[in-house]
């Protein structure tokens, strides 16, 4: 009778389990080109520019490349930036890029997308642009406190209040009778943070104008309460 060769791999009946071949595993983590992210942050602002505008970059060397620009992006930046304000996947970064450029390019694609967005992306483009202290926006951001979005109407009242000044100040005092529930707080609330820089633009008349107003019986108890106490830091009480 011939001697069979037995399998190392396979199991023996009644015997233990057959040991596996080992398998050759990395030594340490192996990450995709992708995520290699040290050769982004060497680039300048026109290579940063083309890696936004390759078709086959992708969403993380994009991401990548305006976390950069948010750094050293000048007015040359903008009409590439601008061109994603509306993408669903990249506004967020083209924002996060494009709101500490010190140039008045910025504020124009800003206003210019607000009607080409809606929900999260309209919200987003709200807030940067009342961080950006825009006046030229006060007239169309003031409308959308009226929006049928709730969201979209706190996002407005709110980046009103960002933006302060006289104008903004009549706008959020012309809704505040006009609005209800959560948009009506949210104004309000708006309010006091447009009152408080009034003061900071040396507007103290007007800003105590504006307490006066939030702490009438009518408003919400908090609102009410925080125009109180500005009064009477301002011996107006």
């Amino acid at each position: 009778m011939q001697n069979q060769q037995t399998n190392p791999t396979q199991q023996q009946p009644g015997g233990p389990p057959a040991q596996q071949p080992a398998r050759l595993r990395p030594s340490g983590p192996v990450f995709p080109p992708e995520f290699q992210a040290d050769r982004y942050l060497k680039m300048d602002e026109s290579q940063l520019l083309e890696v936004l505008k390759a078709a086959d970059s992708s969403v993380f060397a994009k991401n990548v490349a305006c976390r950069q620009l948010a750094l050293i992006g000048t007015k040359q930046s903008v009409p590439v930036l601008a061109a994603m304000l509306t993408d669903e996947k990249l506004s967020h970064y083209a924002r996060y890029a494009i709101k500490p450029i010190p140039d008045a390019s910025v504020d124009d694609a800003l206003r210019a997308t607000l009607p080409k967005v809606k929900g999260k992306l309209l919200c987003g483009m709200l807030d940067t642009i009342g961080h950006r202290g825009d006046t030229r926006a006060i007239e169309p951001v003031s409308r959308l406190i009226f929006s049928p979005d709730t969201e979209v109407a706190q996002a407005a009242a709110a980046s009103l209040g960002q933006i302060s000044g006289p104008a903004a100040a009549k706008a959020l005092l012309d809704a505040l009778p006009k609005t209800r529930g959560a948009v009506r707080h949210a104004v309000a609330d708006s309010c006091l943070v447009c009152a408080e820089g009034l003061i900071a633009q040396g507007d103290t008349k007007q800003a105590v104008a504006m307490y006066d107003t939030l702490a009438r019986p009518e408003m919400p108890k908090t609102v009410r309460d925080a125009a109180m106490h500005s009064l009477i830091v301002h011996k107006r009480w």
